[in-house]
């Protein structure tokens, strides 16, 4: 699997960010971990991907950035993508929003060791 690192490295903006927050299912954890690990690689090599960001703890919110609309557009016209997303509205999620915003600005420290 391909380390990305926890805070996405960025271009100075304008870009866009992809917000995908949800609640999870107890169905098929080994499935959905797998799964989500291959969306991460295949996005990583989609042209316009910048980056992306997760967390979970009960809620989960990942956010990918994308350089434009149309590399967002063809992230989610993309096969496998399609594949994940018909089985996380299937089995996975109980309930999932997704928000599309553009980013204007982007600020913050990212020197200091962890």
């Amino acid at each position: 699997m391909t380390s990305l690192p926890l805070i996405a490295v960025t271009p100075s903006p304008p870009y866009y960010a992809v917000i995908f927050t949800s609640l999870r299912t107890d169905t098929g954890v080994e499935d959905y971990t797998a799964m989500t690990a291959a969306m991460v690689e295949l996005a990583a090599i989609q042209p316009g991907f910048l980056g992306i960001e997760s967390a979970r703890e009960g809620l989960g919110i990942t956010v990918s950035y994308w350089e434009n609309l149309d590399a967002i557009t063809a992230w989610k016209r993309n096969a496998a993508h399609q594949v994940a997303q018909k089985r996380g509205r299937e089995e996975w999620y109980s309930a999932f929003r997704l928000r599309i915003c553009k980013v204007e600005r982007d600020y913050g420290h990212q020197d200091r060791p962890a």
